[in-house]
């Protein structure tokens, strides 16, 4: 998912350097809530990986 996130955002810096604000502006915005969303399931999954605890086996 992050490597989704650096795609978006050489897409953003592309399209800045050549002058399309519009697509730059929304591949930002896209790059922004993917990030948003993984940070969020990393939490999720450590929160419910320390309540889960670990088991011998």
């Amino acid at each position: 998912m992050l490597s989704w996130v650096v795609t978006f955002l050489v897409i953003a810096l592309i399209a800045g350097i050549l002058g399309f604000g519009g697509i730059a502006g929304a591949s930002v915005e896209i790059a922004k809530a993917i990030f948003f969303i993984a940070v969020i399931l990393f939490l999720v999954s450590a929160v419910v990986g320390l309540l889960r605890g670990r088991t011998r086996v």
